[in-house]
Parts: structure tokens; sequence; C-alpha cells
């Protein structure tokens, strides 16, 4: 009899992946498909869930040929929501870069509870889920009927495979105003607008929610005894897969998760109520919590998006541009070539800065080298606002970034700044609440800091960073 192997299902902002895992951690397949948003006949950009749903059908049907599939598991991307009516999705869920008008953002943020209370900084468009919910019953002028279900995005996967709708505390607990980290309870303001009443009923992450429907059995050909577990917040997932490895495990560390979003997490080793009232709320501080129901103090920048637009084209992560980057250096140092934030209006530590270039250079080499200091310098902003220190993990798509990985550690000399190989963090993490004594998919390998000395050039940065604030 083959061995029964499992299934996570990762649905980014710009690509949905899904991995075969064999049930001790090996990556058997991986499948992708580009996301994109769409306009709506509600007047709204919203996530393509119905074009996922298909390409998700059919990788499953092929994966069904080739392995014996005992358990899914789907991870999302935070700040999204599915409204489920009796016949399934009402509408397709409304993407967070969707603008939010002035006047009604003005009505939601005259409700919104302190930052004390729900670890969740006012943010742009629709980052935080409790403003989607009030634009949306904006648009069809009536508050969402108690019949309807709210499900997080990562459910929305799970509920549509078993038919169980369910919600759990990754993703009420990431900037959605809707949750406070500390009692671990659904906020004042949810209940007071009947979203809380509206919310699926809150699962564990690794719960089994279900079987396979027979409908999805038809469709694919999966074993009807396939088990479709809850799921969790894809930033929490890569926190999980960190905290495999035996640098990261029971100490005080920070994860770096790099994607779109790059995504600071902290493990605090002291009280995470006095973490959470240090944090800068006007600076993309937030608090985060794990699977575990515990606050995680946090800080974010749109990193990779703001790397798309600076490079516009060449990949700064490509294996083949390590070594020209890395020798660009000197000269990026030596012209004074530096760009100051912020490229993404809103987001990270200096939400108000108008992004440009000082100096200017032709050749590509340094003019990358010192976008990927740029991303080094900020993400550096980020860790000093939320404490971090004695041991910093790198993961994701630029964690192979030579030059940003060994300016980190250039920056923070006090740090053991390690990064991980793995490109199925995230997925891994959502592994290892199906099997908690999975071993790290490999080992960890610590960044050596830059033959440079990077200290002026981050203390004129930051100094004009802050003309620019």
């Amino acid at each position: 009899m083959r061995e029964r192997t499992a299934i996570v299902l990762d649905v980014g902002k710009t690509l949905s992946k899904l991995t075969l895992w064999t049930a001790d951690g090996q990556l058997l397949e991986r499948r992708t498909r580009p996301n994109e948003s769409l306009e709506t006949a509600a007047g709204y950009r919203g996530l393509d869930a119905l074009g996922i749903e298909p390409w998700l059908a059919s990788a499953l049907s092929d994966l069904a040929r080739t392995a014996k599939i005992g358990a899914i598991i789907p991870v999302a991307h935070g700040a999204a929501a599915a409204l489920l009516g009796e016949s399934g999705l009402a509408q397709p869920p409304l993407d967070y870069e969707q603008p939010i008008p002035n006047g009604v953002r003005h009505s939601y943020d005259a409700q919104r509870e302190p930052f004390a209370l729900t670890g969740s900084p006012a943010l742009p468009n629709g980052l935080n889920l409790g403003a989607q919910l009030h634009y949306l019953e904006a648009l069809q002028r009536v508050r969402i009927p108690a019949p309807v279900r709210i499900v997080p995005w990562a459910q929305y996967w799970s509920w549509l495979l078993s038919g169980v709708a369910a919600a759990d505390v990754t993703n009420l607990g990431c900037h959605t105003d809707l949750w406070y980290p500390l009692s671990g309870t659904h906020s004042k303001l949810s209940i007071e607008r009947g979203w809380a009443a509206c919310m699926a009923p809150l699962a564990s992450s690794g719960d089994v929610l279900g079987l396979l429907t027979p409908h999805w059995v038809q469709r694919t050909g999966l074993a009807p005894d396939v088990k479709v577990h809850c799921g969790l917040h894809d930033s929490n997932a890569s926190l999980l897969a960190a905290r495999t490895y035996p640098e990261i495990a029971g100490h005080e560390a920070t994860v770096l998760s790099t994607g779109t979003w790059f995504i600071a997490m902290r493990t605090p080793s002291g009280d995470a109520s006095f973490e959470m009232a240090s944090l800068c709320e006007t600076r993309d501080c937030l608090v985060n919590v794990d699977v575990f129901g515990r606050p995680i103090p946090s800080a974010r920048f749109m990193g990779g998006r703001e790397i798309e637009v600076l490079s516009a084209g060449p990949r700064v992560d490509a294996p083949e541009n390590q070594p020209a980057l890395v020798q660009a250096v000197p000269a990026v140092l030596a012209s004074g070539l530096m760009a100051l934030p912020t490229f993404t209006p809103g987001c990270g530590p200096y939400p108000d800065g108008h992004g440009r270039w000082i100096c200017d250079c032709a050749n590509e080499a340094t003019r990358l080298a010192a976008v990927c200091l740029y991303a080094a310098l900020v993400a550096d902003e980020s860790l000093d606002l939320i404490g971090a220190k004695d041991t910093l993990l790198i993961e994701g798509r630029f964690a192979r970034c030579e030059v940003f990985a060994r300016a980190l550690a250039s920056l923070r000399p006090a740090t053991a700044v390690y990064v991980a190989h793995s490109e199925s963090d995230a997925s891994f993490g959502a592994l290892c609440l199906l099997n908690p004594d999975l071993s790290p998919p490999s080992s960890l390998t610590r960044v050596a800091p830059l033959p440079e000395d990077l200290q002026e050039y981050r203390r004129r940065w930051r100094q004009e960073a802050a003309r620019v604030a």
C-alpha cells in the first residue's frame, strides 16, 4: 500500500501554489498559478476565487493519479475574507488594494478601537478587514445579514473542499480590527457591528473540519476519506516552519518572511503586553497572533513590491546576478547612490514618505545593488521598531538575495543572521500542523556580513529618510 501524502494549498497575493508532501516532510511536487484581481459587478476590485478554483481542481486531479493523498490544508494571505450565503460564495472577496472612498473610510475610522486593544493599526485601502466589511456594507446599503457566514481567505478554501465553515485566530489576529490579541476574544467593534455573530465558528488551525465533499471527490478522483484541515495565515505558517530549526525554537528570535510583503515576526522572551504597548502603530507595527493564540510583535513593509518597482525588470534574487551585485556595493557607497522611502505609500516604517533616488547611475548592477541596500535599510528600521535581537532568520524569496541578507548582517552585528534554503517555508509550516515532529527541510546558513562598513551609509540614509517622511 502506498504511503498517504498531504497537500498544502498556499493562496498568496500574487501566486497560488499547490505542494505535495510525504508524511515525513519531503516535497514531491509543486504546481503554481499567477493570481490576478478582477473588477466585479458591484464596482470593486475582487480576488479571483472563481478563477483559482478550476486550476485547483485540475491540479488535484493530476496529483490524485500519482499519489495516495490523505489530507489537505490551506494557507493564504491575510486581510481577506469571503461571505458565504446559502448557495455558496455570495460575492467575490474584496482585494485589500481596493481604494476605499474617503467618506466611507472616515466613517469607519470613527468607530475603530485603540491600537492598545486590537494591536491593529489603521492601514490604507482594505488592509484592515473591518474596513473591508464596512465598505461592502456601504456599497450594498445594508448590513451583512445573519445567515451569511464570514470566513477568512484561508478558510474559504477549507470550506470549499469540506463544506464546513470555520475561522482561526491567525487570520482574525492579522490587523483586522476584529480581535483582541491579549484576551483572545472578538473586539467590541466586531460584536457591535454584528460581524462577530456572522463569523464562522472558531477552530484551531490544524483541526480537521471534515472530509472532502462528494462533489470534490467526483471532480478530482481523490479518495472520499481525504481529511480537510482548517488552515492558517501564511506568515504564521512561515513562523511555524522557522520554529522547527534548533537555532530558532524556544529562543528570543525574529523571523523575517520575504515575498510581496516583508513581515518581521518576533517571538519575545518578555511580557507580551509590554511589547504591545511599545509598538508604534503609525509605522506599520502590529500584533499578529500565532497558532497557539500568543501575541507576536510584528512589523512589515511591501518589500517585494518595492523591489519590483525599483529594479524595473531584472531579478535581484536571481542566482546568476549575485556575484555582480556584491561586487557593485563599493560603487554604491562611493557614489552616495541611495533610494529613499517609500515607493508603496501608506505602508512600512515611513508610510508618509515620498520615494526618490539620491544621485543617479546608469550602471545596472550598481542600481540593483542600491535597491538591495534600500530593502535592507527599511528592514533594519522595522526590526528596530519591534526590538528584534539575538537571532534573525530571513526566509522566503529574497533570502536568496545576497546583498540584502549580508547587508542586514552588517547593519546588525550583535544579531546572528541566518537564511533558510527551502522555497516552501509557509507550506512546510502548514505541514507541521499535521505532524509537529517534522524535522526542518534543510539546515540554516549563518550569513556573513559584507566586507564594507555600512554604518555611515545608514546614518545618512536615516537622516534623509526622516526628511521625506
